[in-house]
């Protein structure tokens, strides 16, 4: 059985964004926005932002080979980042535990959606770079589309 992973990210995008809309939607409800709302923000926007990086990232030739472990563990860090700071109790006063020298809630933002995956995604993509770049084969191919649609014009 074969995956379509660019199909499933496209699935995923559309229900992040979908997600996403009835966050922001709910917030117009009367009363303000409901207590849920934030949750599928904090789910929706690691989703879209993950199925937006698989789509920029798959290949015909390899799907989006090694990256599939760094993606996969962006997705946990930037998920787990938001689903934390929503969880932990809001009444933080200056006796309470600093992480890194910040606030529990706003530790688990700057430094799990913030800072972590500013380190693993530069370094996955430095080290997919050969087999996850254009080959020389799609550069010909782009450019004899281009010059095709040049000569339409």
């Amino acid at each position: 059985m074969v995956v379509d992973v660019k199909r499933i990210a496209r699935i995923a995008m559309i229900l992040s964004f979908v997600a996403i809309a009835f966050a922001y939607a709910s917030a117009f409800r009367k009363g303000g926005a409901p207590s849920w709302a934030p949750w599928l923000l904090a789910v929706g926007i690691p989703l879209s932002s993950i199925a937006i990086m698989v789509m920029g990232a798959h290949r015909k030739r390899t799907g989006i080979g090694r990256l599939a472990v760094p993606f996969c563990l962006v997705a946990l860090l930037l998920g787990a980042g938001f689903c934390l700071a929503l969880a932990l109790p809001a009444n933080e006063n200056a006796g309470s535990m600093l992480f890194l020298g910040l606030p529990l809630r706003a530790a688990a933002i700057v430094y799990g959606v913030g800072f972590l995956p500013m380190l693993v995604l530069p370094i996955a993509y430095a080290v997919t770079f050969d087999t996850q770049t254009l080959s020389e084969e799609d550069v010909r191919r782009a450019r004899a589309l281009g010059a095709a649609y040049r000569k339409t014009d």
